[in-house]
């Protein structure tokens, strides 16, 4: 048996199998498509020994994804550093808390680098010698970028006012842009009209079940980082709900390939509160989550209507776990709290995963002897202009010992003032 052999689309709701063909959702019962396995063919072949000799990056883990026999990997992402957290830990009186940094994944900063990889793979697989996306902003700076690397023709479709940074990450690669006058909800229903009139490779409307398969190596890598280990806790960023499904799917496989002992993890859902259905449902009780019009800082959580909302909504809850959500205010204070503990630098997804952290601790949902994993997503270069207020400009000094020593009484006097 070939390794493109062992998997194939199959619905979510009615087991129905599709082969491997570019589409997202059963045509019987229009439920979103997912990649399934023949984990009893894998486990004879993936070996956790095998990765000894493999470069640290996502590839390493190429049996367990959705890929040809004949792929080459094309570029190292993933491969990021689990970062153990000493005064943040410390701070919020917890033993074990470790950050598991995709804000210096190559190669645009973002977890978005993982799916687009395995994305690009169906593409190449099925023709397409055009891909594109409905972005929030990292999956276009992300797509852009490996498009660019691969020779695919790129066309990016986002909301009009996201972020300038992320608008220029995605502009700097050469990829065609298309601003819509709307929020993501409406751009991702564009999209969809597009993959059906156009020969294009979406990677999150037709190619979406094999771009979603690259979040796994996340959760993957987690417990790799911590000796083969799965934690107690994982509190994941949410927008439209995949990442925190794959994460839980990453798990689950390790443990049916006995790479990992099996153990109960809970997973927590991170929302900002001005776009919050997930958590909104989790918290209410509710059976479905009511879609929202999206108002927050934290744009690349800012989708309304999430795709796999109700798959994140029944995991949260069968793993004893909890969603939560933080005002842009706490963002904010979040970030700056994160770089002056950790140097870790975050956008603002990694504000609100950050921020309700500290939330579910508080709450005693998070226990003190507990391990647990904080997914940061994205890097803080990409959203400056959400920060930017509170580090004005100070006043340049002259290049004279005596100036100097003014401005430092000075900054002294207003710390003493101030205390």
């Amino acid at each position: 048996m070939s390794h493109d052999s062992n998997y194939q689309l199959r619905c979510r709701e009615c087991g129905k199998t599709w082969g491997n063909v570019p589409r997202s959702f059963c045509e019987d019962c229009f439920s979103p498509l997912e990649v399934a396995y023949d984990y009893h063919w894998l486990k004879k072949v993936a070996k956790r020994e095998n990765l000894a000799g493999r470069a640290f990056n996502m590839w390493r883990y190429s049996e367990l994804l959705p890929l040809t026999d004949d792929f080459t990997a094309p570029m190292a992402a993933g491969g990021t550093p689990l970062v153990r957290s000493q005064k943040l830990a410390a701070q919020w009186g917890v033993k074990s808390l470790y950050l598991k940094n995709d804000a210096v994944c190559f190669p645009s900063l973002s977890f978005k680098d993982r799916v687009v990889g395995t994305a690009l793979a169906a593409a190449r697989r099925f023709g397409f010698e055009t891909v594109g996306c409905s972005s929030t902003g990292n999956l276009a700076n992300a797509v852009a970028a490996q498009a660019a690397q691969q020779g695919f023709h790129a066309c990016v479709f986002i909301p009009a006012d996201l972020e300038p940074a992320k608008v220029l990450n995605t502009a700097v690669y050469g990829a065609r842009i298309v601003r819509i006058n709307g929020n993501y909800d409406h751009v991702n229903r564009l999209c969809a009209q597009i993959a059906d009139r156009f020969p294009w490779g979406l990677v999150n409307v037709n190619l979406r079940p094999y771009y979603s398969e690259g979040s796994k190596t996340h959760g993957y890598e987690i417990a790799e980082q911590l000796g083969w280990k799965l934690p107690d806790n994982v509190v994941v960023p949410m927008a439209g709900g995949s990442l925190i499904t794959k994460i839980a799917k990453a798990f689950k496989e390790l443990v049916t390939l006995g790479w990992v002992e099996d153990r109960p993890v809970k997973f927590f859902g991170a929302q900002a509160t001005g776009c919050s259905p997930i958590s909104d449902g989790v918290k209410r009780g509710l059976s479905r989550f009511e879609p929202q019009k999206p108002n927050t800082i934290a744009r690349s959580l800012a989708i309304g209507n999430p795709a796999d909302g109700p798959f994140a909504m029944k995991l949260i809850r069968e793993s004893g776990g909890w969603a939560e959500d933080i005002s842009d205010l706490e963002i904010i204070d979040a970030i700056k709290l994160l770089a002056e503990t950790e140097g870790i630098f975050t956008e603002t997804a990694g504000g609100v995963t950050a921020g309700v952290t500290k939330k579910l601790i508080v709450e005693n949902r998070i226990r003190p002897e507990e391990t647990t994993v904080v997914c940061i997503t994205g890097n803080g270069l990409k959203t400056t202009d959400a920060i930017a207020a509170e580090f004005p400009s100070s006043e340049a000094i002259a290049p004279r010992l005596e100036a100097f020593e003014a401005y430092l009484d000075a900054q002294l006097g207003a710390a003493a003032a101030k205390a």
